[in-house]
């Protein structure tokens, strides 16, 4: 979902490279340069206004998280959050989730998130799909051996398409849940989109899988 522009977004990423960069391309091999300390570095794409990623970078201090959006407006919120929480591991970046290997060396990230992805139901625009085979690629390239990719969502139609995907990329699953509040996973952190989804009495969808 596309953020109504916000007039005051430029000019606070402009104000704070110390957290955010700009479609970066000279950062591939370098993030942990970003980041107090030197450890696992797990990213976010299409971090929205980022209640999961700053939560889970409160939470898990022995991680590293970086937040990937396109839309300015958006990533304009995470930082008003990063601004307010100084929180040392947790980077943003504002740049295109479909040029991921232009912004990350091969290896360099243990772990990818896709939260609430726009579900782009018109077979037409089948190829923005975040878990379309170019992006899975892309993933495959940039992550670990073993790294694991966490996807939810509740777009059900999404959900079965991205499990098609994943398999026909011969992913292995290591999770797949068709109602993820069901199980009470006390790990699991809440997107606002999930929050008011469940709220609302509708299912919530997650995988997670990793590369042969």
């Amino acid at each position: 979902m596309r953020l109504r522009r916000k007039s005051w977004a430029p000019q606070l990423i402009a104000d704070h490279p110390q957290w955010i960069l700009v479609n970066p391309e000279n950062m591939a091999g370098k993030w942990q340069s970003r980041f107090e300390k030197q450890q696992p570095l797990y990213i976010e794409v299409g971090s929205g206004k980022g209640r999961f990623i700053t939560e889970m970078a409160q939470k898990h201090p022995e991680n590293n998280y970086l937040a990937v959006e396109i839309q300015e407006s958006a990533i304009a919120m995470v930082l008003k959050k990063q601004v307010e929480l100084q929180l040392p591991n947790l980077q943003l970046l504002l740049g295109d989730g479909a040029a991921l290997t232009n912004f990350f060396a091969a290896n360099e990230v243990n772990g990818i998130f896709l939260n609430f992805s726009d579900p782009w139901p018109k077979t037409r625009h089948e190829k923005r799909r975040l878990t379309y085979r170019s992006f899975l690629a892309q993933y495959q390239t940039i992550m670990c051996p073993h790294g694991e990719l966490v996807f939810k969502t509740d777009n059900q139609g999404l959900f079965e398409y991205s499990l098609i995907s994943m398999n026909n990329f011969n992913m292995l699953f290591d999770e797949v849940s068709l109602d993820l509040h069901a199980l009470n996973d006390p790990d699991n952190v809440e997107t606002e989109y999930e929050e008011k989804f469940s709220k609302l009495g509708q299912r919530i969808y997650r995988l997670k899988a990793h590369f042969r």
